[in-house]
């Protein structure tokens, strides 16, 4: 639990220390201690691992980005949604690597942490969906997509949405 706050404590102790080079006329190493300090209250609130991980998965390499998150060896001592969003992109790199007995645990994990966007949520849902069809489970299935529907409110997964529900016909 503490190792939530050391993060806070360092930039506070960094802060300190520029004022005090401020008050010195050090100003060039009092402006690059203020930023060095950001840059820590930064990865309290964005954790590094989720962020590398995040970029791989834009790049297409789904493998790396599961190997830079399986690093994390205690995801729960991460902030809630650190812990949401953690789960959220292992378990896309989980389902295009084929592992989705594993992918479906990472996004249901994601999802009771508490995802934020509702966005987010959709994708989850929706992949959850296309999971249970491929289990034929279709009222399962049903019940994701229809959530996925309420929750996509930008109508940016639509065509996957239709995707699914055509999938859904012929089972």
């Amino acid at each position: 639990m503490l190792g939530k706050y050391i993060r806070l404590i360092v930039a506070i102790l960094i802060i300190i220390s520029s004022v005090i080079l401020f008050i010195y006329g050090f100003v060039g190493w009092g402006v690059l201690a203020v930023i060095i300090s950001l840059l820590f209250v930064l990865f309290q609130f964005k954790n590094e691992m989720n962020l590398l991980a995040f970029s791989f998965i834009r790049k297409n390499k789904f493998a790396m980005a599961e190997k830079i998150l399986l690093k994390v060896k205690h995801p729960e001592n991460m902030m809630k949604s650190q812990e949401a969003y953690y789960y959220y992109l292992l378990g896309l790199t989980q389902a295009q690597t084929h592992q989705l007995n594993l992918a479906e645990k990472s996004l249901k994990k994601a999802l009771s942490t508490g995802l934020r966007l509702n966005s987010d949520q959709a994708m989850a849902k929706l992949s959850l969906a296309g999971f249970y069809l491929s289990k034929r489970n279709k009222k399962l299935a049903k019940v994701h997509l229809m959530d996925a529907k309420k929750l996509d409110k930008q109508k940016m997964l639509t065509p996957q949405i239709r995707e699914v529900e055509n999938m859904m016909k012929r089972i």
